[in-house]
């Protein structure tokens, strides 16, 4: 799973139209929901793509200030450096706070999202730690376990677009270089996982 994860990072092409969906907890009233907490967060349906912005379908987007990391509730306009995005197949996308959300949404796609699979993915883009520019998740390095805490204030795998880049960082701030297709489950899970909110998106 984790090589074609790595392999479906890179691409794919097909139109299809976005589905528009919000789901409240069941019976609880919207103005019950604590957004700080995090006890309930709800899953945004995933941004659909706009024609008239000029982009090109799967090219990466600016992040909406208002958009949620279907992972764990943050956002990720807060955290530019750490941002990473998935393009659907429909041009519709998702931004997250960070490349380990990244990933633990690709290994469990329809988990998030019950709208989509890991099939509907075209490509990923992570953001380089040191330019900020977008880069394709599948061609980046990572650097694991290093001193460099993410948006949440943890260990996470902060991105650069080359492994040169990525060694440098990793002599300077600890940990390993690896690439996409070595982020597997148990290295997710090494890193303590994703502070995972409660959707009622969520497949149980």
């Amino acid at each position: 799973m984790a090589r074609a994860v790595g392999r479906l990072l890179s691409g794919g092409t097909t139109i299809a139209l976005a589905a528009s969906l919000l789901l409240l907890a069941d019976g609880q009233p919207a103005h019950e929901i604590d957004s700080f907490r995090n006890d309930l967060c709800i899953v945004a349906p995933a941004t659909p793509y706009d024609p008239s912005s000029g982009l090109a379908m799967y090219a990466p987007r600016p992040i909406p200030a208002s958009a949620r990391c279907p992972v764990c509730g943050m956002y990720p306009a807060r955290f530019p450096r750490w941002a990473a995005q998935v393009i659907f197949k429909d041009g519709a996308t998702h931004f997250f706070d960070s490349p380990i959300n990244l990933f633990d949404f690709l290994q469990r796609v329809d988990h998030y999202d019950r709208r989509y699979t890991f099939n509907d993915v075209a490509v990923s883009y992570v953001r380089d730690l040191e330019s900020g520019r977008w880069i394709d998740a599948g061609q980046a390095a990572f650097v694991l376990g290093s001193n460099a805490a993410g948006p949440m204030r943890k260990a996470d795998l902060p991105a650069f677009e080359s492994r040169g880049a990525a060694t440098d960082f990793s002599r300077r701030h600890g940990g390993t270089v690896l690439s996409a297709a070595d982020v597997t489950p148990q290295v997710l899970q090494s890193l303590g996982g994703a502070r995972h909110h409660h959707s009622a998106d969520a497949a149980p």
